[in-house]
């Protein structure tokens, strides 16, 4: 047997050194490793414990806006025409509920979802952060939310919310008035958060959108205690936000909701009613109208569809934005102009029926002739001829500058969107835009208000409104203040005290001699009190309330030569869209004038069969309700909401 080698005395100590060295670098290595674990430790739990205790409650509290309650709008006594209704809605966080899709398809099997809330859903998805609720449906019944709430624990990231909706009591009586509120879009986006709340509405037009910021308030906040997949557990802490303030509005909800119930036996009409002395707009329609309540739910695309195909416009509120010829409304700007320059109200003029300048013939509209007119003749009677002569010997552009005057050819400044211009031409104004120079067959048809000329029911309304007052330049104001609001329900009575009013409006003197002024106006007068008037018709026989006017037959369409011969040129004659448009502007009482209208309607045929009687009817409603005024006469509408 071989016997074992010993191992060498020397190499054993080597291994020994080799073995000692490691373990005491390993040693030092794990001492090390200790200490600068200990080291970390004390860093994270003392030196920055307070930033993640910070962090760690931010995973545990979360912070939520609170949408304020929006203000309401009342009328001028109160009357609430835009309030806030409770609204149950279902909403859904994005990076709490894993596949959309599928929580879609679970929602849906407890409430409808049609495909354009599903398409609505994955735009509003793709353009907001995933922390951020989205609307999945509102105006949610009491079995719906119940049913969602017993299906709670298979729908993570979806939860019920109670927030506000708009209502308008008055339906389409206001509508053109107040407006209406919508979904936020992209554009409206200015990266104020509140815009970005699920469901959050802003004014899309009328007052709602004039007065956004005073009615939208600012915003509350919430604590809630989440757990590990974002379903709230508890409320912490709430701080309510700032209600919106309440609008108030000059306008009488009984006399809009009257003077939109007389023009719906129109097919199309306006109706402006001013207070001339401040300005304030006692009620502006326009037929036909819409309902504003679906706006704020959502329309369907069905809906929207029918609205801006309606051949009548409906969207569009025609006091302010529809334009038109004024036909022999504009008469009295000439006749003021003529005055001005000299022209006595005696000067006559021959009416054969006709005049001839060159060689084209322009007709008054009565075929043979008024025979000789003064001034007040002319405005009383109407007549073309006579307005003929004067324009020729005035020309277009001392015309144009005293219409300007009155508030024709420019918006008035009305505190509502969607103004529109109008035209009041010039020879300048034809070169500028057409290129061409002025004709003088154009100033003869310019001084009967045709031609170029385009205004608005709203101007003609401020037209009367400064005839009437006779020496300031009345501007119109849809506003009268502001009030604290708290967005609950209910009526909100004025409190004088608390009233924040509009700007005081400092109205310009018209700089037109008084003289000049009431000669018009007594011509006016004889529009609706003379034997000879065009509108005798339509007169007020209530002693002190009597109304001065005048009418106006805005053509549409040119009259042929084989027309005028064969006598086939009347409005019942012709297809409703090819009628002349009627007009009528007024004010009253004739002695005291306190209130001025303007009342266009839309193919309507003469101003004195279709319109005068509509501003008749409005001026007797009007001075009814006016609680410095006499009550001689009974209400003649009921002053309750409208049905639309």
């Amino acid at each position: 047997m071989a016997r074992r080698k010993q191992p060498d005395k020397n190499e054993e100590a080597s291994r020994y050194k080799v073995f000692s060295r490691r373990a005491l670098l390993l040693g030092g290595a794990q001492t090390l490793m200790l200490s600068a674990l200990a080291g970390r430790m004390y860093y994270l739990q003392v030196l920055q414990s307070d930033q993640y205790r910070v962090l760690a409650e931010d995973n545990r509290i979360n912070l939520r806006l609170l949408p304020p309650p929006r203000g309401r709008i009342v009328d001028r006594f109160g009357v609430p025409l835009a309030v806030n209704e409770q609204n149950y809605r279902v909403l859904m966080v994005e990076e709490q509920a894993g596949d959309v899709d599928e929580t879609l398809e679970m929602i849906g099997r407890v409430i409808e979802i049609d495909q354009g809330d599903i398409e609505r859903i994955k735009r509003e998805l793709a353009g907001k952060r995933g922390f951020v609720p989205i609307t999945v449906q509102e105006n949610l019944t009491w079995k719906q939310v119940s049913q969602l709430e017993v299906n709670a624990p298979d729908l993570p990231g979806v939860s019920i919310d109670v927030g506000q909706t708009r209502h308008y009591p008055y339906g389409a009586a206001m509508s053109h008035l107040v407006g209406y509120v919508g979904a936020v879009s992209e554009r409206d986006l200015t990266g104020e958060p509140l815009l970005e709340l699920p469901g959050f509405r802003i004014g899309k037009n009328g007052a709602e959108k004039m007065h956004e910021e005073q009615l939208r308030g600012s915003a509350g906040a919430s604590q809630v205690e989440v757990n590990a997949i974002g379903r709230i557990i508890k409320e912490v802490d709430r701080r309510e936000g700032t209600p919106g303030r309440d609008v108030v509005l000059t306008v009488d909800a009984g006399l809009q909701t009257y003077t939109h119930q007389r023009l719906m036996g129109e097919r199309s009409a306006s109706a402006v009613i001013l207070d001339v002395q401040s300005g304030e707009v006692m009620a502006l329609a326009s037929t036909p109208a819409y309902d504003p309540t679906p706006f704020n739910t959502g329309l369907s695309s069905a809906e929207w569809s029918e609205l801006i195909t309606d051949p009548l416009s409906p969207l569009t509120n025609k006091a302010i934005s529809g334009t038109y010829a004024p036909g022999s409304t504009f008469k009295m700007m000439v006749a003021l102009a003529a005055l001005e320059d000299g022209i006595q109200p005696s000067y006559q003029a021959w009416c054969p029926g006709h005049m001839t300048l060159g060689n084209h013939r322009f007709h008054c509209w009565k075929r043979y002739g008024h025979g000789w007119m003064d001034m007040h003749d002319g405005i009383e009677q109407s007549c073309d001829v006579y307005f003929y002569d004067i324009a020729r010997k005035l020309g277009v552009d001392k015309i144009a500058a005293m219409a300007k005057r009155f508030g024709l050819g420019n918006p008035v400044g009305l505190d509502l969107p969607g103004e529109k211009s109008g035209v009041i031409p010039t020879r300048d104004w034809k070169l500028a835009n057409l290129g061409e120079p002025w004709q003088g067959g154009e100033t003869l048809v310019t001084s009967i208000g045709q031609g170029f000329v385009l205004t608005t029911p709203l101007q003609l309304a401020v037209m009367a409104a400064r005839i009437a007052n006779g020496t300031k330049a009345v501007t119109p104001r849809i506003t009268r203040g502001t009030l604290p609001g708290d967005g609950g329900p209910g009526q909100t009575a004025e409190k004088p005290a608390e009233l924040t009013p509009a700007a005081a409006q400092e109205f310009a003197d018209l700089g037109v001699d008084p003289r000049h002024m009431e000669i018009v106006r007594a011509a006016m007068d004889g529009v609706v009190n003379g034997q000879r008037g065009t509108a005798r018709g339509s007169s007020i026989d209530v002693e002190g309330w009597e109304m001065a006017g005048k009418t106006g037959t805005s053509q549409v369409r040119r009259i042929s030569k084989a027309e005028r011969a064969a006598g086939v040129f009347k409005n019942e004659d012709l297809p409703w869209r090819r009628r002349d448009h009627a007009l009528f502007v007024a004010f009253a009482p004739v002695s005291a004038p306190r209130y001025a209208v303007s009342v266009v309607v839309e193919h309507g045929g003469g101003g004195s069969r279709a319109a005068a009687p509509i501003a008749k009817d409005l001026l007797i409603e009007t001075q009814t309700r006016d609680p410095a005024g006499p009550r001689a006469m009974p209400l003649l509408a009921d002053a309750g909401p409208a049905k639309g």
